[in-house]
């Protein structure tokens, strides 16, 4: 069989067996992720691979690289990388797309065990005389936001000054008396 022949047979069992599963997403017809773990696991991660052109005969290429894997540190990443490498030499010459994805859902606790999570700080430009207070966290009150058809209506509804027009919010009167009266 040509590699091309084994890659379609593959690409075959892999999209039969993870039909609805929501932890394998096909991004190509040669490049797959897998999500190892639960969303809320702080110990989940996503396996990119993507198949060369004699793929089985040559190693997929395995990246950590997805969003997603930002909180791991570069160490777990390159442990994850390594152990995986290994299992792709054992198992070069056949398809081993599945073998890969499950002996890393097996192994995931082994691979993250000294995974300590990456936590970024998002730091703010301040100047040197703000107060001490504010910095000590208060929080700040998020403006609403508003639709542009929520903007325009409230533009329509005030004059030049920005100031909306004398009753605006007064009750009909009359019309209340029609309807909100007893009926003899």
């Amino acid at each position: 069989m040509t590699a091309n022949e084994d890659q379609e047979m593959e690409l075959e069992a892999l999209r039969s067996i993870y039909e609805g599963d929501e932890c394998f997403k096909e991004l190509s017809p040669v490049s797959f992720q897998f999500r190892i773990g639960d969303l809320e696991d702080s110990k989940a991660f996503i396996l990119e691979v993507t198949w060369t052109e004699t793929y089985p005969e040559t190693a997929p290429q395995i990246s950590l690289d997805a969003f997603f894997n930002n909180r791991i540190s570069s160490d777990t990443k390159q442990l994850i990388l390594s152990k995986l490498e290994e299992q792709v030499e054992a198992n070069l010459g056949v398809a081993m797309m599945y073998t890969l994805f499950e002996w890393a859902k097996e192994n995931q606790q082994s691979l993250m065990e000294n995974h300590k999570p990456v936590v970024t700080a998002v730091t703010l430009a301040s100047s040197g005389d703000a107060p001490a207070d504010t910095a000590a966290g208060k929080k700040k009150e998020r403006k609403e936001q508003l639709t542009k058809a929520q903007k325009r209506r409230n533009i329509n509804r005030t004059d030049n000054k920005g100031e909306l027009p004398r009753g605006w919010n007064w009750v009909d009167v009359i019309k209340l008396s029609k309807t909100g009266g007893q009926e003899d």
